[in-house]
């Protein structure tokens, strides 16, 4: 079964960065897009990022040209680095794996626990 383990956990003020890390352990790393998604208070999970197996990346226009997803195969890690951050960035923020998955959560069958990041304004 796969788990998925986020780390840095933050609390960061407006401007600044941050840096997620997810690892992947229980089946081959290589074989999986990797997402990251994040839930807002009061507000449903969305869609903020996936790198592909061959290192392709996408990005919701929120946080197109300010995160920047990348995975690093030999490890099982895959890394969001969060720049220029706002406070509409605070939310709860999971990593994700899937085979066919790209920005629908339901095509994601493994997810991590889940990291808090809180921006200060």
């Amino acid at each position: 079964q796969v788990q998925l383990v986020e780390s840095g956990v933050g609390l960061v003020q407006a401007g600044g960065s941050l840096r997620l890390s997810c690892h992947m352990s229980g089946r081959t790393f290589t074989n999986y897009r990797m997402g990251w998604f994040r839930q807002a208070p009061g507000k449903e999970r969305e869609w903020v990022s996936v790198v592909d197996r061959n290192g392709d990346t996408d990005y919701a226009d929120s946080v197109k040209d300010r995160f920047t997803i990348s995975r690093d195969n030999a490890n099982n890690m895959v890394y969001l680095q969060m720049n220029s951050m706002k406070p509409e960035d605070t939310a709860v923020y999971y990593c994700a794996s899937s085979i066919v998955g790209w920005n629908s959560e339901e095509a994601y069958p493994y997810w991590g626990q889940g990291t808090q990041v809180t921006v200060s304004s």
